[in-house]
């Protein structure tokens, strides 16, 4: 089931209510202070309820050290700027 645009799977617990998972996703939010991608609650040992979620992937921007300078995209430069930084050595890590 999708509730608030998360994908929620309620495994073993017949009863739970809308409510009850809108609470399980404010606490998994607050805990992990990231969005979520989906939830999946389940009976869990001595009447407790298991939490299992994945979170959605961030988006992250590149930032490049230039000749000092911290860089994020290069789609600004002109094209003496752009073929030099194609034409250097590219290292990598093994």
């Amino acid at each position: 089931m999708l509730v608030n645009g998360i994908q929620v799977k309620v495994n073993g617990i017949p009863d739970v209510s809308e409510q009850e998972i809108v609470n399980y996703i404010s606490y998994v939010k607050e805990q992990t202070h990231e969005p979520l991608k989906s939830l999946s609650i389940s009976k869990a040992d001595e009447g407790g309820v298991a939490l299992d979620y994945v979170l959605r992937p961030q988006k992250f921007e590149r930032i490049r050290r230039i000749t000092g300078y911290l860089v994020g995209t290069i789609d600004r430069w002109n094209n003496a700027k752009q073929s030099e930084e194609h034409e250097r050595v590219k290292h990598g890590v093994n």
